[in-house]
């Protein structure tokens, strides 16, 4: 009977041993996550304006094409700046300002980060359909019923509107009828159907100055104010906990075009998310100002 080599046997167990784990190793380095976000959670949150919709949509794609594990969460208006202020949100894109927004800015402002803007030239203020003869808020007589078209309750071209009742003599009789957005293009689709009268909360970007042909009501009392931004609003601590994310956050910028293009695919019953996928598939050289220095 031969003896065992137990020399012999311990080498080749070993060596066996060496051989496992250097295959535990390999396969380990080979599902390593090697993506800018590492898988990390980031949450935006954002009103469900159109133009929100469509923007949030977008860079959160952008950011989850990079790895992160994205959530986009809709809010209303000062729940959404109060989410960001305590950290319960990571960012917004969805900041209108000076004016819309002018309340919860300044309310909340001094509480979390402004990146500054990501477009330019946003516009509120009342606005109807290009056959209606009528140019001016201060020109509006009888004009639909003497009944303005409104979006949700709070918002902050209600609110310029309820100061333009109080601006324009010519408007003491009028009323201001609030629904949601929704709604208010809903009835603005069925009154330029049927060639009504129509005055409706107007702001752009938004699709249905691509579908209609609409027009803004001149304002000599300067009740809506001047052309707004819409900024990117992000937590305090976001930089030092995700400095990736950060960053592109703070490059993120666009055109209306660009913004009003997707809105109406999405208004047209495209899903968000597609419509997103979509957009960011067929302009590689925006999206890549906005990675710039992180996917290098």
């Amino acid at each position: 009977m031969k003896k065992l080599n137990w020399k012999h046997l311990g080498l080749t167990a070993g060596l066996g041993l060496s051989l496992v784990a250097a295959g535990c190793a390999t396969e380990e380095s080979s599902t390593e996550d090697t993506s800018v976000g590492k898988g990390q959670e980031i949450e935006l949150a954002y009103v469900e304006w159109d133009t929100e919709v469509a923007s949030t949509n977008v860079i959160g794609k952008v950011l989850e094409d990079l790895g992160y594990n994205v959530k986009l969460t809709p809010l209303d208006n000062a729940v959404m700046w109060q989410a960001v202020a305590s950290g319960d949100a990571d960012a917004m894109v969805a900041a209108w300002l000076p004016a819309t927004h002018g309340s919860q800015f300044e309310e909340y402002g001094d509480q979390m980060v402004n990146l500054g803007t990501n477009l330019e030239g946003a516009l509120v203020g009342l606005v109807v359909p290009e056959y209606m003869d009528v140019d001016s808020i201060a020109d509006l007589t009888d004009e639909a019923e003497m009944s303005i078209t409104g979006i949700e309750p709070g918002a902050g071209v209600v609110a310029a509107t309820e100061t333009a009742l109080e601006d324009y003599d010519n408007l003491s009789d009028w009323e201001l009828k609030t629904s949601s957005s929704g709604a208010m293009t809903v009835e603005l689709g069925q009154a330029i159907q049927n060639e009504e009268e129509i005055v409706i909360t107007g702001w752009s970007p938004h699709w249905m100055f691509a579908t209609y042909g609409l027009k803004y009501l001149e304002d000599p009392e300067g009740s809506f104010g001047e052309a707004e931004t819409i900024n990117t609003m992000a937590r305090e601590g976001l930089e030092e906990d995700m400095p990736e994310a950060y960053q592109i956050l703070d490059q993120f910028n666009w055109t209306t075009e660009e913004m009003e293009s997707i809105m109406l695919d999405i208004s047209e019953g495209e899903d968000p998310e597609d419509a997103a996928e979509a957009w960011i598939e067929e302009n590689p050289d925006r999206v890549a100002e906005w990675t710039e220095g992180v996917t290098e």
